[in-house]
């Protein structure tokens, strides 16, 4: 019994071990961004690794030096357009999730084995079609058009979603069938209810598409300054012309994009492990 227990303890610990290396590798990284964001001396790369001067100008000078790089403006646009787009994908992911889960016709399989392939393939590959569209429509450079294209594909992201709500018990249907509720009424004030896991994780993951996103928006926006998010706009502080002056403004930058997303996980962590897992009524 006590070898047993021996062999445990060692597996433990050698586990534990493991997990404690990889939280130090993966957060030596974030260590490092965060460091070279309140470094005083300028450049990309420097002979040593702890900074001489530590500072707080990169951040103000994020906010206070908006003629070349505008730093708050972008925010905003970053802010509204995640904002809208998590808004408009969410109701489309649960909607499109609930009606393939629960609802029974004709074309539904057909529906499930297309919307399973056009997933497979990846969003950008339609993206100069798509922004020859948008600009026929008049909506190229906007932040309108970025809304469109983040939460205009949404429908197809129902597989998580549609396997929550294949957990609930049918029988809560039914027996609000019987009571007169029609689906609408199913939908919004029994199964909602029951879903918050889900509902917060597709939330989540809604918002972290525009906040992150670089591709789309570089060729919607193109040249439109104003319109930039932050993803876009950082990177114009990468070039070579800009490098050496602004790489720790660009640091600063991104810690500060990143506090809202870390915000929001830690405080809905629990929501978003049970929305993956699944399971949505217990006992």
């Amino acid at each position: 019994m006590k070898r047993i227990n021996w062999r445990s303890s060692l597996s433990n610990t050698v586990i534990y071990l493991i997990l404690g290396v990889m939280a130090i590798l993966w957060l030596l990284p974030i260590a490092w961004l965060v460091m070279i964001s309140f470094r005083a001396e300028p450049g990309a790369w420097t002979p040593y690794i702890l900074p001489k001067t530590l500072t707080l100008d990169n951040y103000i000078r994020l906010f206070s030096e908006t003629q070349l790089f505008n730093y708050p403006r972008w925010f905003l646009n970053t802010l509204f357009v995640a904002l809208m787009t998590c808004a408009i994908s969410t109701i489309l992911v649960l909607m499109t999730s609930y009606t393939l889960s629960r609802l029974r016709f004709r074309s539904r399989k057909g529906l499930l084995n297309v919307g399973l392939i056009l997933g497979m393939f990846p969003g950008f590959m339609a993206m100069i079609a798509v922004y020859y569209i948008l600009k026929a429509m008049g909506l190229s450079q906007t932040l309108i058009a970025l809304i469109l294209v983040y939460s205009g594909g949404a429908g197809l992201g129902y597989y998580i979603a549609k396997g929550f709500f294949d957990t609930i018990p049918r029988s809560l249907d039914e027996a609000a069938i019987v009571d007169g509720a029609n689906q609408n009424t199913i939908f919004w004030e029994i199964i909602l209810p029951l879903s918050k896991p889900i509902v917060i994780y597709t939330i989540l993951v809604s918002f972290m598409a525009p906040w992150v996103d670089f591709i789309f928006v570089s060729i919607i926006m193109k040249d439109n300054y104003n319109n930039y998010t932050i993803a876009l706009g950082l990177y114009q502080m990468l070039t070579r012309e800009n490098i050496y002056r602004y790489f720790t403004q660009f640091c600063a930058g991104a810690v500060l994009i990143a506090i809202p997303i870390t915000i929001l996980y830690i405080i809905m962590q629990k929501f978003y492990v049970e929305g993956v897992t699944g399971g949505a009524v217990k006992g």
